[in-house]
């Protein structure tokens, strides 16, 4: 099983970042897929997930301003992240229905 994220990096509070997470070794469309998030000396916390159905969760803190996608076909989950604040500082994470995750990718939202 492989999980790689990528499209962090830093940007400007307000701004704008597209997460992805390109998944294989496991069957990618039956899985549930989630975004976990950990900041700095803090532990991981679950941000979104959509099912196999395309069934949508989201933490309240995340709510209205990211968007969890997937394609099947392309087997990657994104992670579309708008109105970014400083608090949102941290790595991110794929995580798949049995628990495996990706190495992360680094996220700060500075000035």
């Amino acid at each position: 099983v492989q999980l790689v994220e990528s499209g962090g990096g830093l940007v400007q509070p307000g701004g704008s970042l597209k997460l992805s997470c390109v998944a294989s070794g496991f069957i990618f469309s039956s899985s549930d897929m989630m975004w976990d998030f950990q900041a700095p000396g803090e532990g991981l916390l679950w941000l979104a997930s959509v099912d196999s159905r395309g069934q949508i969760y989201y933490d309240a803190s995340v709510k209205g301003r990211f968007t969890i996608s997937r394609d099947n076909a392309l087997k990657t989950l994104y992670l579309q992240m708008n109105n970014l604040k400083p608090e949102d500082t941290g790595v991110y994470y794929c995580r798949n229905q049995i628990g495996q995750r990706g190495q992360g990718t680094q996220v700060t939202v500075s000035s």
